[in-house]
């Protein structure tokens, strides 16, 4: 069971995460006018993975026992599987099945959430 503190600091900034993601996908998609959302999808990522690793080491985890730069590009690795989920799910979603792309965002970030999580927790911090 996880902590409680934890869990909800992780949730916290999982949540601001997610909202720079969405606001840079949105961006990216409405005024960028970048015609795929998962290419779209893959910039606001890359945004938000190094926004969620700075609020997971220095507020979530607190986390300094490993060097920044090696714990980063752990971070950065996994979470660019997890984006390269979420950009699966909203090609499958909003290009291929043609459903408004918030309905495969809110879908991406739900697998993400729990992958997010366990491999914070398990390999990164």
């Amino acid at each position: 069971m996880p902590d409680k503190n934890i869990l909800i600091k992780y949730i916290f900034n999982g949540f601001l995460a997610t909202a720079v993601h969405y606001l840079v996908l949105t961006f990216s998609l409405k005024v960028i006018c970048l015609t795929s959302a998962a290419l779209a999808s893959v910039l606001a990522s890359v945004i938000a993975i190094t926004f969620s690793y700075i609020g997971n080491r220095f507020f979530v985890f607190r986390s300094v026992s490993d060097q920044i730069l090696s714990q980063y590009v752990k971070f950065f690795l996994i979470y660019c599987l997890i984006a390269a989920i979420h950009g699966t799910v909203l090609f499958i979603m909003t290009d291929w099945l043609k459903y408004d792309y918030r309905i495969g965002f809110l879908i991406a970030v739900i697998i993400q959430v729990f992958l997010g999580y366990i491999g914070n927790k398990k390999l990164i911090f």
